[in-house]
């Protein structure tokens, strides 16, 4: 017997907004009682749950469409631990290297360096795992953006406690402004450079998937490489909306092609034993696992 949802797909419309508020009030309990009682062992969980609420807030309201989730929440959670994890240990391997040779020349790589690395576990699941719908390609981008922006605000926010003048004030400052220009910055290039790696995969218009693709790539390296040497805020601004809107305008795409799918999404049926249909017209497909 199959069991319903815990949720319907009506009701997660609802959860993404629950997660943010729930997180900001969590932050501001925890900075609170630190503040109040200076135990520094409550600095971990402020630090998670500042770098964790934005990012989260934008992956559940990317991977959860019309109909339900657009890829199965097992792969999600795959992509965001482990893509975050390779992904910031590549960066900083290869980061590391070009500034032993370039200096400070190096912060022109930055930005293809990390696009690339954020993008290692994503083509694994692309080849091994989850190659059948095109739809999904922006949640697993955005997972795997937020894993990877959850480390590094992570980081941020530790050496911000560490460096000179650094200390709870600076944490917070640090925390706030990477908390609101989150899903302008990872988790947007990663998402929209995804989604168009995955229509290319789809084979519906291959020439149009690969021109798609290679735009997106150039301007994720672009846009990051920009908001890295820029030090003017109404630049960062400015790369900060002009990514979102292209994020927005490709998830709820998505959205919409699922909810306008009459095929039943992979993520909402149960194995039945009976491979179903993949998209597309392209044949059966098998039930999402790894390995």
């Amino acid at each position: 017997m199959v069991q319903p949802p815990f949720l319907s797909p009506r009701q997660t419309r609802f959860v993404p907004m629950s997660v943010l508020i729930g997180g900001i009030v969590a932050y501001l309990a925890l900075l609170f009682v630190l503040v109040l009682t200076q135990d520094a062992a409550l600095f971990p969980a402020l630090l998670l749950v500042g770098a964790l609420t934005v990012p989260l807030t934008v992956l559940l309201w990317a991977s959860n469409g019309p109909r339900g989730e657009l890829v199965p929440s097992g792969i999600i959670l795959v992509t965001a631990l482990v893509g975050g994890v390779v992904g910031i240990l590549v960066a900083a391997i290869c980061e590391s290297i070009a500034a032993a040779v370039l200096g400070d020349s190096m912060l022109l790589l930055v930005g293809l360096i990390e696009e690339t690395a954020k993008l290692i576990v994503p083509l694994i699941i692309l080849a091994v795992a989850y190659p059948r719908s095109a739809q999904g390609g922006v949640v697993i981008g955005v997972a795997a953006g937020a894993g990877f922006a959850v480390l590094e605000t992570m980081g941020y926010g530790f050496n911000a406690l560490l460096g000179n003048g650094g200390g709870l004030g600076a944490v917070d400052a640090t925390l706030l402004v990477r908390g609101v220009f989150a899903p302008a910055g990872h988790i947007t290039w990663t998402g929209v450079l995804c989604a168009a790696i995955w229509f290319w995969r789809s084979g519906r218009r291959p020439g149009l998937g690969a021109l798609a693709t290679i735009g997106a790539y150039l301007g994720a390296i672009i846009l990051h490489t920009v908001w890295d040497v820029a030090a003017s805020i109404p630049l960062h601004v400015i790369v900060g909306l002009l990514s979102l809107a292209v994020l927005v305008r490709v998830v709820v795409a998505a959205h919409h092609a699922q909810g306008s799918d009459g095929a039943p999404q992979p993520a909402d049926v149960p194995w039945t034993g009976a491979p179903p249909m993949g998209p597309y017209g392209q044949g059966p497909t098998l039930p999402p696992t790894i390995g």
